[in-house]
């Protein structure tokens, strides 16, 4: 079969959406330039860098990706990460990223960004996003930004709130102003560029640096610089893995689920690995192109999908009208207030604290609302590479403590025969001599002894003495053999008490297990069931005892 060179992103595409990818990555481009240089305030970058960011890197994900609207450029989250890093070694970061992106492809590794779980991923943004806001604070009000922890920072600016540089406070609320206007009245029109064009306009007809407020300078402009970086050794590297293992699992989680979420609204379906493979060559261009760490942008990405582009080829556009911004324009930022780049990246941090979120998990669920709060705290007080660690460390507890102890069942019937499902008390039982058991969860060392006290307590306490026991082996894939050792024990249990055992709706994984563990044995033929009803109708039509 021969190969197409034609992206996958690209594949079938239809000659009727041209005139809308054009349009939308126009568009795109225009939110694309303020933001990301926004995100290098972050990264503790120069402004260029971030422009660098959606030129190679996007170009190259468009050409390896499956995604057909995921935008990959600077992002929030990441360039905290780097924030945390180490100044001067950004590429390098990149370049270890994509290695580890590499790795992580070829081992198949895409499901590590599972482990941060949808809770501690609003913790987690949330924590960013306080954090970014708050560190815009002193240059939107033109006072210096305090050192030390973030505690020690906030109380730094409270104490020297009486040295405010009215000037520069003038920019950030008409920045505000421009961009929250824009968003409520005409949200097609990009306020944060049409902010940076008249804010900057203004500051070069009124000479605001004369007046003591800061701008941006110059600029550099001209083809972003191609080549490894320079000066760099062996032990650079090792310093700088644990920021690119960070920025690994944010990459894996966030593009991951922003290119399913949007795929799924489009009626498509993305290869996740080869994404993988584009994130990583997207990482690759950006450390030979002098930039940071890139990510698959989800505020991009949504509105990419609002002005109804529909492939690569809207992300490409933007990347060829950043890359000709970049090479012969850039001079017109020189004038441009900070205070005007510091409030549009405060208002990404405001977008980036999702109280919404929180206030859902601390009415539905207040362990994972505690376990989302401690993350953003983390974030905040402590700082960002640790709070990823947190937040993994978390999310693995968390899954421990579900598969642990997850929900446990006697199931029923109702008129109609459907399964009832109530809780497994003990007592409890399905009819008079019948217990049909299903524990939520799979069955391993861990959680293999709870699930035969549990079973156990409800057969001794059943006010009917029980004739059958079946399990419901729907969420039981697998067992290891510890749970073969605890599950021998129950059958041993079951049969001094003249009780017999049976299983409902076993899969081939878990009778292959059974088999492997000689526990098949113990079981007979014809107690095992494929449907919850074949176990009612079989106990019903079985002669008592």
């Amino acid at each position: 079969m021969a190969l197409s060179l034609v992206p996958a992103s690209l594949r079938g595409y239809d000659k009727a959406w041209l005139a809308r990818d054009i349009i939308a990555g126009l568009t795109l481009s225009a939110v694309a330039i303020p933001e990301v240089m926004g995100y290098t305030s972050i990264a503790q970058m120069p402004i260029v860098t971030g422009l660098y960011t959606v030129i190679f890197p996007t170009m190259v994900f468009a050409l390896l990706c499956s995604s057909r609207l995921l935008v990959v450029g600077a992002d929030s989250a990441t360039a905290a990460v780097m924030a945390a890093g180490l100044t001067g070694l950004a590429s390098l970061t990149a370049l270890v990223t994509a290695a580890l992106l590499v790795v992580a492809r070829v081992l198949k590794l895409g499901f590590i960004g599972d482990f941060l779980s949808a809770s501690v991923l609003i913790g987690f943004l949330t924590g960013v996003g306080v954090q970014v806001l708050t560190g815009q604070l002193p240059e939107m009000l033109g006072i210096p930004k305090g050192k030390g922890n973030w505690l020690e920072q906030q109380w730094e600016l409270l104490t020297s709130l009486g040295s405010i540089q009215w000037a520069a406070f003038g920019f950030s609320a008409a920045t505000l102003a421009i961009i929250v206007g824009f968003k409520r009245f005409a949200p097609v029109v990009p306020g944060a560029l049409v902010a940076v064009a008249l804010l900057t306009a203004l500051s070069a007809v009124l000479d605001s640096s004369a007046s003591g407020v800061a701008v941006v300078g110059s600029v550099p402009k001209g083809f972003p610089p191609i080549g490894l970086p320079q000066g760099v050794t062996w032990s650079d590297v090792a310093a700088v893995v644990p920021i690119a293992v960070g920025c690994l699992v944010l990459i894996l989680a966030q593009s991951a689920a922003t290119s399913r979420s949007f795929a799924m609204k489009m009626g498509d379906r993305v290869d996740v690995n080869k994404d993988i493979v584009g994130l990583g060559g997207a990482n690759l261009a950006a450390g030979l192109s002098g930039t940071f760490v890139v990510n698959g942008s989800p505020t991009k990405t949504k509105i990419l999908y609002d002005l109804k582009g529909r492939t690569q080829l809207a992300n490409l556009t933007m990347a060829g009208v950043v890359l000709i911004f970049t090479v012969f324009a850039t001079g017109l930022l020189a004038t441009m207030p900070k205070a005007v780049l510091a409030s549009i990246v405060f208002l990404i941090g405001v977008g980036l604290v999702d109280l919404l979120g929180m206030k859902y998990l601390m009415r539905h669920s207040r362990v994972e609302f505690l376990v989302a709060l401690a993350t953003a705290i983390t974030v905040c007080v402590v700082g960002v590479t640790q709070g990823i660690v947190l937040a993994i460390v978390l999310s693995l507890l968390d899954l421990i403590r579900r598969q642990y102890k997850p929900a446990d069942y006697v199931l029923t019937q109702d008129g109609d025969g459907e399964p009832v499902y109530q809780r497994a008390t003990p007592g409890s039982q399905s009819l008079p001599g019948l217990v049909v058991y299903r524990f939520d969860a799979e069955l391993f060392y861990a959680n293999a002894n709870r699930f035969v006290d549990d079973v156990e307590a409800v057969i001794v306490a059943a006010p009917d003495p029980v004739r059958w026991l079946a399990i419901d082996c729907a969420s039981m894939a697998d067992i290891d053999y510890s749970a073969s050792m605890s599950l021998r024990g129950l059958i041993d249990f079951a049969h001094a008490r003249q009780i017999e055992v049976h299983l409902a709706r076993p899969d081939t994984r878990f009778t292959d297990s059974l088999k492997a563990f000689d526990l098949i044995d113990e079981i007979r033929d014809d107690r095992v069931h494929a449907t919850l009803e074949e176990v009612f109708d079989a106990f019903r039509a079985a002669p008592a005892a």
